[in-house]
């Protein structure tokens, strides 16, 4: 077949769509909405700027006023500065100042080296004057112990001495310490005899002599009244009358074998009475004293006037020679410790304390002469 034969296939136009036209009124909304955000950013750029503005205002406000005030107090340090010049124009040129100055050192040397001679002086002065007491106070407890034998006011005095030789911080007085406490150590060992209860016990017996019943009693009259209102006339009244006035000065002793004393008259008795009290005040100043031997022989005289004028049998006579037996034996006086060691030892110290002292100072350093 041809070409020509060939059935013709009818062509076919594509359909053509009319083009949209865009929207108008979308393009206006898009531009309102970029022209409301110049605006904002225009306002918010017009805000921060004046923001900034008035704190460069407030910046340049304190600048300023910072400025015045240096200006002001470099006024004020001009002015310092000029009258310090005008007094530095016063004073004395620079060599002179320098041999001042130098003259002004020398003199602090001279002053402080006069300070401490005088304080060394001072020093020195004080600790004699403490020594001196802690000697004094030594001597004191010596006396005393020798005189009264009176432990606890010793013990008190050589405490008071150790307490200055301790302020002294000396290592020099090691040996004086030692001798101090080893003296402390001795009387601390020692019982004080109570003195004053043996003096008063001595005064209570005292006070007791006044009614000590005599060895015999003085007889009654016992029939005086019966006789008195006798009848005048009576034989027998009158001759009892006879007898009762010479056993006044008689006495019949039946018991014979036994030890016969002779009878103690008024006056007589007051005497024996008042030897008896002169006995115990002597053991009682005995005892105060610390005199054994005179205190031991008063009370043995005591008790000898005691047995031999007074009533035996009687309580208060036996009570007294009880109290008078147990008061003679106790201790009157005690064994003082020897002080010689101690009060020796801080005279020794002393004397070297005055020798040392005693030395020439030695001159100071760099001085003219």
């Amino acid at each position: 077949m041809s070409e020509a034969d060939l059935p013709v296939e009818p062509t076919v136009e594509p359909r053509r769509e009319p083009p949209v036209a865009p929207a108008k009124p979308q393009r206006a909304g898009n531009g309102l909405a970029l022209l409301a955000l110049l605006l904002a950013l225009l306002a918010a750029g017009a805000a921060g700027w004046g923001i900034w503005q008035q704190r460069q205002q407030a910046a340049a406000s304190t600048v300023q006023t910072q400025l015045d005030q240096l200006r002001q107090q470099l006024g004020e340090r001009a002015a310092a500065s000029k009258a310090l010049q005008s007094k530095f124009a016063d004073f004395a040129p620079a060599a002179e100042l320098s041999a001042q100055q130098q003259l002004l050192a020398q003199l602090q040397g001279e002053q402080q080296a006069l300070s401490r001679r005088v304080s060394r002086v001072l020093g020195g002065t004080r600790q004699g004057w403490r020594l001196a007491e802690a000697e004094h106070l030594l001597r004191l407890a010596s006396l005393r112990l020798a005189a009264l034998q009176d432990i606890n006011s010793a013990l008190v005095l050589v405490e008071g001495a150790s307490e200055i030789l301790r302020e002294q911080d000396d290592p020099d007085a090691f040996a004086t310490r030692q001798q101090i406490a080893t003296l402390l150590q001795a009387l601390r060992s020692v019982d004080q005899p109570d003195r004053s209860g043996l003096f008063l016990q001595l005064g209570a017996l005292r006070e007791q002599t006044p009614g000590l019943q005599p060895l015999t009693p003085v007889f009654a009259l016992q029939g005086e009244v019966q006789d008195n209102s006798a009848a005048e006339g009576d034989g027998s009244s009158r001759l009892a009358q006879w007898r009762e006035q010479l056993s006044r000065y008689f006495r019949i002793q039946l018991n014979a074998d036994q030890d016969v004393r002779p009878l103690l008259a008024g006056m007589q008795l007051d005497q024996v009475r008042l030897a008896l009290n002169l006995a115990l005040e002597q053991a009682q100043w005995a005892a105060l004293n610390a005199d054994s031997q005179v205190y031991t022989m008063a009370l043995g005289q005591a008790r000898s006037i005691l047995q031999g004028a007074f009533q035996q049998d009687n309580a208060q006579s036996r009570a007294m020679l009880a109290s008078i037996e147990q008061l003679a034996t106790q201790p009157v006086s005690v064994s003082v410790p020897d002080m010689q060691p101690a009060l020796a030892a801080l005279q020794a110290y002393i004397l070297r304390r005055q020798q040392v002292e005693e030395q020439p100072v030695a001159p100071a350093a760099g001085k003219q002469p």
